[in-house]
């Protein structure tokens, strides 16, 4: 008899079981009111493996009294797909097709979910892990609605830990008792699924009716595991997630053995290309802005090229990328940015810096005082360019290196010690 894992026993039928995604449907957020109101649109869950995806797409068919029909775009084909629109045809209600790993369809794949979408024979749910503007054809994105879901928090986390010991407790009739919440939560990296299934096998691994979890425990539980525990697909993600750290950590050794691992498990290399692009700015930025050029030329290049040849292209890449030199202070200075826009508002646009197409809004001060940089000494103007509020604020910290510390000694004789350069 085939054993249920623990996360789909606990998977709720109802919205108020969810656990996260507050921002979608805690109280007036957009989804939930579009499902409250019975009217939903075609949507794609875009989103990081084991957050809710697949579970929310069943929350609403049941919620709405949908018929729910499901596909793996891994093992499905579009014969598969028109067998669910002869079956969604004679159903008396509105059908729902939820399709995970959408971005797995290919082109032809996708273009067959068109004319059932338009016609409104079923509302489609699709699920990716990858940006859906790249992975999905943009006249079905168009008749989309994109959702983005996001890694639960620890507090979603530790909700979901302890409906999972109760419901454990009493399937088993045992006693569980966790004293350490630290490694479960690390396995998970924000991933419902990976923490289920890590606390599952650390339970079948006592036999007594009294089970103590620690931090040690879950970690030798793993170790011995770890096979198992890969089983599902999660390697996929801790391998390309070893080989951007390599290349975060210069390491352009191992970075090719993760590379290597990636191409001969058949990983498309668009994946591999977009995570390579991603790093460029994150983890290099302006120490050293060729990398992105490089890194922009790669993802075009095999685009084109296709396996095996791009190998050598990826290869390349991940070499420059590795051996280059590191700054995250762009990362670093749009979080800042978005930390300062939390604490103090949006605060009002001065009004030197604000448009004036008409003439009440130059007669009311728009525009008044700006001055063009381009009619002063060095192509430079010293006026205020933030709100009054935060004026003085420095998010962009330049990195310790030769291209970020000419970038800092420039900014230090334009604006002196305004921004502490």
């Amino acid at each position: 008899m085939k054993q249920i894992p623990l996360a789909e026993k606990l998977r709720p039928s109802l919205l108020d079981d969810y656990i996260g995604q507050k921002h979608l449907v805690g109280e007036n957020a957009i989804l939930k009111n579009a499902i409250e109101s019975g009217n939903i649109p075609s949507m794609i869950f875009w989103g990081p493996p084991g957050v809710g995806k697949t579970t929310l797409a069943y929350i609403i068919s049941k919620q709405l009294g949908r018929p729910f029909f499901t596909l793996s775009a891994v093992n499905s084909g579009v014969k598969d797909v028109r067998e669910v629109f002869e079956k969604a045809k004679k159903e008396e209600q509105h059908s729902i097709l939820f399709i995970d790993e959408i971005h797995r369809f290919n082109k032809s794949q996708q273009d067959s979910l068109l004319g059932a979408v338009e016609k409104g024979i079923v509302t489609l749910i699709g699920a990716t892990t990858e940006n859906p503007s790249f992975e999905v054809i943009s006249p079905l994105l168009s008749r989309c609605q994109v959702y983005i879901l996001k890694y639960l928090n620890k507090e979603d986390l530790l909700e979901l830990l302890e409906k999972a010991r109760l419901f454990t407790e009493k399937e088993l009739d045992k006693k569980i008792e966790i004293s350490e919440y630290e490694a479960l939560l690390r396995i998970s990296g924000g991933d419902a699924r990976k923490m289920l299934n890590a606390f599952e096998l650390a339970v079948q691994s006592v036999q007594s009716d009294m089970i103590k979890i620690s931090d040690e425990m879950v970690l030798k539980v793993i170790q011995q595991n770890i096979a198992l525990y890969d089983k599902g697909g999660e390697q996929h993600y801790d391998i390309i997630s070893a080989f951007i750290k390599s290349l975060r950590g210069s390491d352009p050794n191992a970075a090719l053995y993760w590379l290597a691992r990636m191409v001969e498990g058949g990983e498309d290399p668009k994946f591999i290309a977009r995570r390579m692009l991603i790093l460029a700015s994150e983890d290099i930025g302006n120490a050293n802005p060729n990398a992105l050029l490089l890194a922009n030329s790669c993802f075009q290049a095999i685009d084109v090229i296709g396996y095996p040849e791009c190998e050598l292209i990826l290869s390349q890449t991940a070499i420059y990328l590795a051996t280059s030199v590191k700054s995250n202070a762009s990362y670093m200075a749009i979080r800042n940015a978005h930390a300062e826009i939390e604490r103090s508002g949006e605060q009002p646009v001065p009004l030197h810096l604000r448009n004036a197409p008409t003439k009440l809004m130059k007669e009311i001060g728009y525009g008044k005082d700006y001055k063009y940089a381009h009619d002063y000494a060095n192509n430079f103007a010293d006026i205020e360019f933030l709100p009054e509020k935060i004026k003085g604020k420095s998010f962009y910290k330049p990195g310790d290196n030769k291209r970020e510390d000419e970038i800092r000694q420039r900014l230090k004789s334009l604006w002196g010690k305004k921004y502490g350069y």
